[in-house]
Formats: C-alpha cells, structure tokens, sequence
C-alpha cells in the first residue's frame, strides 16, 4: 500500500468533516474527532499492524520508528499534504499493538475567529511576567497560546523562543525572531532550554507545559527578570492551578514560590470548548487577572479565597467561568444542558440563573 497517499487521504477527510483528531489501531477502523465525538471511518478496513507502521514511518521516518519499537512510546510534529497541514500526535502499544492519536493543528487565526476575550490582547503587551492557559487535554489551550505569540510576532521587534513537545504551530516570523526548539530533537528537556534562554537574549519565553517543579522555578525567575512567559497547565481553574503549582514544591521551598509567584504572575485564562448551538465549538474561559488582592492571597496561603475575589472582580475585566457559561446560554450560544455538563460547580450555577 502507498501509506503516503492512504494517510494524505486520512488527513482530507478530517479537514473536510472539521475534525480535530485522527485516531488509527492494529485491529480497528479509522476514526475521527469531530465536535468531541468519535466517528468512525466505516468505509475504511480494519487496519493490520503493516498499516500501522507504514503510516508511522510516513509521519516520523524509519530511524524514529525503530527507536519507538524499542522506547514503546513517541511524541511527534510532522508537515505532510505537501506541507499544507501541521500535525502533532502521539505513537504508544496497547496490548502489545501499536496505536496512533493525531491532533491537527489549525491555522493561525485571530482572537475573533476563536471567540476569545480580547482583553487578551493586553497581556501580549506586557515587557515582563508570567501568564498561564490552563484546562483538560484538547480544550485549545496551545491554539490560544499561539494567537497571542502571533499578535506578538504582528505588533513587536523582539526575540520569541518556544520550547515544546512535540512543536505544534510553525510560525512564520513578521516583526519579531521566533526560534523554536524541540525537546528531544532541539534540546534535552524543558528545563535545560529554559536555562540557556538567558543566555540567548530572548523577550518572550513560550513553554509549552511545565511538567516539574525545576521548570516551574525557573520559569517564574525568567519572568521576574525580564522576560513575558507563557505557558500551560493541565488544570481546571485559577485557584487550583496556584495551588498545584506551590504544591510541586517541597514544604521548605513553598514560601519562596509563592512570593515569586504573587509578584510576577500577571494572569490564568482557564477555557473549555462548549458545542455551539449553530455547530462547532465555542470557548467558555474563566479570566484571572492578578492584582493587589490576588497577590495578597497567594502570599497569605488564602488561595482558597481567590475564587471569591475573582466572582466580585468583573469590573476589572475578570471573569469566572459560572458567569461566562450564562452569557453563552443567554445570546443563544449553547445550550443549558451544556452549561450544566461543563460547570466546573453545577449546583452555584444553578442558584445563578
């Protein structure tokens, strides 16, 4: 079988359905994500364990694929249809069969293609601190984090340096020098390439997950000495993500990081991606922007209060994401049932309508 031609086919039809994930497995049909549903390509045989891998070497190449049969696992970006579609996905076993989950990266688009709040637009701006995109796997955190990197490619000459695994959105440089680095293929790991960016004369850091403690340090040190950081977490919400941060810190260091923490972040943008009424899938975000009573909190060990500063603080251009769910519920966006599955607290927004 000509695997290149079988996955550019794969590929088409994602795109063509407006789907998001391509999914294959020794022993299984193709399937497809679309709106957060799995289909399955039914017209497509069940795929043997030759498919498998011919389609993997087409994405990675024969010495990635032989390194992935001994490591059992590999994180991978790839351009194919003649470079016109941008892939990020992941190879791993099960049961002993190889299986493969592709994300297709979308084009670069603007704050309002995404639906997303454009006081966004203002922490693009800032010469220096630290502001997180946090929510579950697949809910547009790297998409959203990659329009602010191109507003700030479009407006500023300056120096952007993405570290990432695998890298996802490929940018193409306007006013500002993007380097990106791989981790694995560009660098060791996350924390070593965060080191050397003070040495490399960068203004904006994006890290695409902090995964320990040691990258989180030095992280919140990039941000205190100059430098705009962006990054994710996989958390559900502002409180709970300063919460894990401190918590990834041994008892001793705690008090340190949330000093760092309460002087340097500038803001969390939690967001969930809601079926739309009209179709596809519009963002519901709660918004925490740090301020003096933020910062007191994070410094006084009260972060359990956060959520209440947040609810009270709309005038500031906060937003929690109760409230953000009924003002989709109210134009017409989505529906109520959806309001209520993707509350992070059901029984609160009940009281609010």
């Amino acid at each position: 079988m000509d695997y290149k031609n079988f996955l550019h086919e794969l590929l088409e039809n994602l795109i063509n359905e407006d789907g998001s994930d391509l999914h294959m497995g020794v022993g299984r049909k193709p399937a497809i994500r679309i709106n957060g549903q799995l289909v399955f390509l039914v017209n497509y045989n069940v795929m043997t364990e030759a498919d498998i891998v011919g389609v993997l070497e087409v994405l990675v190449g024969t010495i990635r694929v032989k390194k992935f049969i001994e490591t059992k696992n590999i994180d991978f970006s790839s351009n194919t249809n003649d470079g016109k579609v941008q892939l990020r996905g992941n190879a791993f076993f099960q049961r002993g069969m190889i299986s493969i989950a592709i994300r297709l990266v979308p084009k670069a688009k603007t704050f309002e293609d995404l639906n997303l709040p454009l006081i966004l637009k203002d922490f693009t701006r800032k010469k220096q601190g630290f502001f997180l995109v946090v929510g579950p796997v697949g809910q547009g955190k790297s998409t959203t984090l990659s329009t602010m990197v191109n507003l700030i490619n479009s407006e500023t000459a300056t120096h952007i340096m993405t570290i990432e695994d695998p890298i996802e959105f490929i940018y193409q440089p306007d006013k500002s020098i993007i380097d990106q680095r791989e981790i694995g293929v560009d660098t060791e790991d996350f924390l070593g390439a965060l080191k050397s960016t003070f040495r490399e004369d960068a203004n904006v850091i994006l890290i695409g997950e902090m995964r320990d403690s040691d990258t989180i340090a030095a992280a919140v040190t990039a941000a205190e000495t100059g430098h705009l950081v962006l990054s994710t977490l996989h958390t559900n919400n502002a409180s709970q993500t300063i919460d894990r941060i401190i918590d990834s810190f041994a008892p001793e260091q705690q008090g340190q990081i949330r000093l760092q923490l309460a002087s340097s972040l500038l803001g969390i943008f939690s967001q969930r991606l809601i079926p739309r009424l009209a179709g596809g899938r519009i963002p519901a975000y709660e918004l925490l922007i740090n301020n003096k009573a933020i910062a007191n909190l994070i410094r006084e060990k009260r972060t359990h209060e956060i959520d209440t500063v947040l609810e009270t603080s709309s005038h500031e251009g906060m937003m929690d994401m109760n409230r953000c769910l009924i003002d989709l519920v109210q134009k017409g966006e989505i529906s109520l049932e959806s309001a209520y599955e993707y509350a992070i607290n059901p029984k609160a927004l009940e009281q609010m309508f």
